[in-house]
């Protein structure tokens, strides 16, 4: 009986040994996982400035605001069922908001569909990293991105 309750008493030791080391991994892992966010390329932003420019169009042809977000945040979801890095644009909760955000201004502010598209772009470009996207095209700093933004200006 005494070497059953001592390999206990040792079993609960290594148990809470492990906790510890398991709770420390998770934090540690966890803190790093919040701090590597996505960091868009100046493909992801255009392909996204794209889906504003036809968010804005679709509410030109009559789409409500209420239709529009709904099947959105559906899509989101649906896209979500897969691994962060085989998803385009909505890798983090930061892509979601970016997208999201712009798509109810497209709603409660409405512009013309151009406008719409500089105006994400330009709050895009604020988060392009020094990644090169899945084509390989290298985005070293958001000048590209602001390039992108004044040419939409002039048309």
């Amino acid at each position: 009986m005494r070497s059953t309750l001592n390999t206990t008493i040792e079993e609960r030791m290594k148990l809470k040994t492990l906790a510890k080391q398991l709770t420390l991994a998770a934090a540690v892992g966890g803190l790093a996982h919040v701090t590597a966010a996505h960091e868009l390329t100046r493909t992801e932003c255009v392909e996204g400035s794209d889906f504003i420019r036809h968010a804005a169009m679709s509410r030109e042809n009559g789409m409500t605001r209420e239709d529009f977000l709904e099947r959105m945040q559906s899509d989101i979801r649906a896209i979500q069922a897969f691994p962060a890095q085989l998803r385009w644009f909505v890798q983090d909760e930061e892509d979601e908001e970016l997208l999201t955000s712009a798509a109810r201004l497209v709603f409660d502010v409405p512009q013309n569909p151009e406008t719409h598209q500089a105006d994400f772009l330009a709050a895009c470009a604020a988060r392009v990293g020094s990644t090169a996207d899945a084509s390989g095209e290298s985005a070293p700093n958001s000048a590209a991105v602001t390039a992108d933004v004044d040419s939409l200006s002039e048309q």
